[in-house]
């Protein structure tokens, strides 16, 4: 009697372990919940809206609409600076964006402080 548990969500890794209540991947180490499946791929396609409420996507052009201090920059981003090929990921500490800003190089924005261009 084997019971079959389902692919992980993230990576599609068949090899998924059961821990607790919890459903685990060996390989991308992904933790979710069974029960919340149906509502986990309603998350994966969330909405990131710019500061005027514009939809971001993977690839856009934005514009940053205000000065921001970066550490260890002396002048650090200022407003009106064009960032290319932004890339949207699962927000840390508020920042949804990664991307790199001409002039200072990596780094992670907020869409609230950017406008598609």
């Amino acid at each position: 009697m084997e019971e079959t548990l389902p692919p992980c969500p993230e990576c599609s890794c068949e090899y998924t372990y059961e821990m607790g209540a919890l459903l685990v991947c060996p390989e991308c180490a992904h933790e979710w919940n069974p029960a919340d499946s149906g509502q986990a791929e309603e998350s994966a396609e969330r909405v990131v809206k710019d500061a005027v409420g514009n939809v971001l996507a993977d690839g856009d052009t934005v514009t940053v609409v205000k000065d921001l201090k970066v550490k260890g920059s002396p002048s650090g981003i200022k407003a009106g600076t064009k960032v290319k090929g932004i890339r949207l990921i699962d927000p840390v500490d508020g920042h949804d964006i990664d991307c790199k800003v001409p002039g200072i190089g990596a780094m992670q924005l907020k869409s609230g402080v950017v406008k598609k261009a």
